[in-house]
């Protein structure tokens, strides 16, 4: 049986730090996992801003709140799901989630943990597990799974490496020059048509 996983941001749903960036006149929110590829090094950074400027998750909620799924995200997902096993894997964190998972029929996420005081300062993160999209792919394989994967950042390379088969999708220029191994579009029904073309499944 084929099992697909998506990245999230970028990919169904806007990205959540540059949303709240624009919101709050905070450029430099704007980075993200298309332009550092350490992931811990970039939460750091993000985390460093909010202290400085006196914000905490009920600012970025009340943002997230605003926020709604690309266009054409949910009927594509929808669509996957009537043929295949469908996981998102994302850095994102379950605290910011669930009004955009409501929007996209609540599927299934493997994603992270805020840690947030009393007050709703944000004050660290907790990881899932060390390289958790390529780990998470591995597990899928190991219970006979084939793996069909596609994302758009640094971040998602290595989940790609580790499926049986893998796409960019919407991917920036830098991210596609550096990783040319990868079938790149930016229109869901091509990327449907990719997934259909690799699938044990198709036909």
């Amino acid at each position: 049986m084929d099992v697909v996983c998506l990245d999230l941001e970028g990919v169904l749903i806007p990205e959540i730090w540059i949303e709240f960036a624009q919101v709050t006149g905070i450029e430099a929110l704007k980075k993200t996992t298309r332009d550092v590829a350490d992931y811990d090094e970039l939460m750091r950074f993000r985390l460093d801003l909010l202290r400085q400027h006196k914000l905490g998750l009920p600012e970025i909620e009340s943002v997230i709140q605003t926020m709604a799924p690309l266009d054409g995200a949910a009927d594509f997902l929808d669509s996957l799901r009537e043929r295949y096993q469908v996981v998102i894997l994302s850095d994102t964190f379950y605290e910011f989630s669930r009004p955009l998972m409501a929007q996209l029929n609540w599927p299934t996420l493997f994603c992270h943990h805020l840690i947030v005081e009393a007050g709703g300062e944000v004050s660290g993160f907790q990881m899932r597990q060390p390289e958790p999209k390529n780990s998470a792919v591995a597990a899928l394989q190991s219970l006979n799974f084939t793996v069909i994967a596609a994302g758009d950042s640094y971040n998602d390379t290595a989940m790609l490496a580790q499926a049986d088969h893998g796409f960019l999708f919407r991917s920036p220029a830098n991210v596609i020059a550096e990783f040319p191994q990868y079938r790149h579009t930016r229109d869901f029904d091509e990327l449907r048509g990719f997934i259909d073309g690799v699938s044990r499944r198709a036909g």
